[in-house]
């Protein structure tokens, strides 16, 4: 299936985002994010954390980065709905803490997730995490 213009471009402005999540470049993470974004992380069919602007974001991306030594997303597929760009994805990364759920510092933490990115004016708008 052929895909337009604006998904190519969407799917470029998500790479580079995975691109900086990566290799915890935050400036990178967030050079196509509008400065209202809306981020939440979604658990278990629950929200667990919602921020909204730009400086909360990374703020939390800074603190986040202390959890983990190496962290990889890797895109599996893209999904173009109108303004949204939902990916699943595969979640590697090896902790550089003890987590609250038992989790040990050198453990590796292997899930599948989705992401949904939603767009306006060609900026990362929205960013929804479900795991």
């Amino acid at each position: 299936m052929k895909i337009s213009v604006e998904e190519t471009e969407r799917e470029n402005v998500i790479q580079h985002y995975l691109e900086g999540y990566n290799t915890f470049d935050i400036p990178k993470m967030v050079a196509h994010f509008d400065e209202a974004i809306v981020f939440e992380n979604v658990s278990n069919g629950e929200v667990n954390l919602k921020l909204e602007g730009l400086a909360d974001f990374i703020k939390q991306a800074e603190q986040a980065k202390a959890y983990f030594t190496t962290r990889t997303q890797t895109v599996k597929s893209f999904k173009h709905q109108e303004n949204q760009t939902e990916i699943i994805l595969d979640y590697e990364a090896v902790l550089a803490v003890d987590l609250p759920n038992g989790l040990k510092k050198g453990e590796k933490l292997q899930l599948q997730g989705k992401s949904i990115f939603t767009f306006s004016s060609g900026k990362i708008a929205k960013l929804t995490d479900i795991s």
